[in-house]
């Protein structure tokens, strides 16, 4: 049965692992933790498009056994000891570098990648158990809009085949601003994105989407766009289906209008 497509705000850090964090993200845990039953049947493999992989082509992460990348600083220490023991892919990764070259993408394979916190974290809430496949991409540093949209594109045949593709990112990302400077900021960003994903054609997704910068608070919402490229992906896979908001609060990270979107 075709998967649906996810955009997830992944929260920060190491957050599910913080016990003294569990009242702050309660609504982004439950979130995740309903994904699964969301889906028409359980994934024969998980494609995570994370934030947090950033290099010149698309990499694949192509390990049987895939290690674990605490990319997080100054947290608690038994926070760099956690592990989410899901196997890779390699077979995917290899056949996804064959479709991504096909459509004109410059890919690698990388053999040594481990998972890293945007995606880790959201999948040990959404699949504690850890027993589906994992296939980890990257994006492209250049932060293309369009490029993502049609590296999204190029994955959407998976979907047909029971392969759940996530982008994992935050509909708001400026660190230096995770305050009450934060609070219009993100509240119109969040508006825009709404306006813009849901009751809206595949091509008026698009335009939106390769025009962010012109939305409210773009620049403030994201001063570097990594977090919001994983958006692009989703999108461009989920082609012309409907777009639902999963997860939205005014009070992530205390003061943040943050949200969550499912397409098909």
């Amino acid at each position: 049965m075709k998967m649906p497509t996810y955009f997830i705000s992944h929260g920060g850090g190491p957050w599910p692992y913080i016990q003294e964090w569990d009242d702050q993200y309660k609504a982004l845990r439950e979130s995740l933790e309903h994904l699964p039953a969301e889906l028409p049947e359980k994934p024969k493999a998980i494609l995570m498009i994370s934030a947090h992989w950033i290099e010149r082509e698309i990499q694949l992460m192509a390990s049987e056994k895939p290690g674990m990348l605490y990319d997080y600083y100054g947290f608690p220490e038994h926070t760099y000891h956690v592990h989410y023991n899901a196997p890779g892919e390699p077979a995917l990764a290899t056949r996804v570098q064959t479709m991504l070259s096909q459509a004109g993408f410059e890919t690698a394979i990388d053999l040594d990648r481990g998972f890293d916190h945007g995606a880790f974290v959201p999948l040990a809430v959404s699949f504690p158990e850890a027993d589906i496949p994992v296939l980890q991409v990257s994006i492209n540093r250049s932060f293309d809009p369009d490029y993502h949209i049609r590296m999204g594109q190029a994955l959407a045949p998976l979907r047909d085949e029971g392969i759940l593709i996530i982008g994992s990112g935050l509909s708001y990302h400026n660190l230096r601003m995770l305050d009450a400077r934060g609070t219009e900021p993100s509240a119109q960003f969040d508006q825009w994105l709404q306006s813009k994903l849901l009751d809206t054609s595949q091509e008026e997704r698009f335009q939106a989407l390769r025009n962010w910068e012109q939305a409210p608070s773009a620049r403030i919402a994201h001063a570097q766009e990594d977090h919001l490229i994983p958006l692009m992906v989703a999108v461009g896979a989920a082609g012309d289906d409907a777009a639902s908001c999963v997860y939205h609060e005014t009070n992530a990270f205390g003061t943040i209008t943050a949200s969550s979107f499912k397409f098909g």
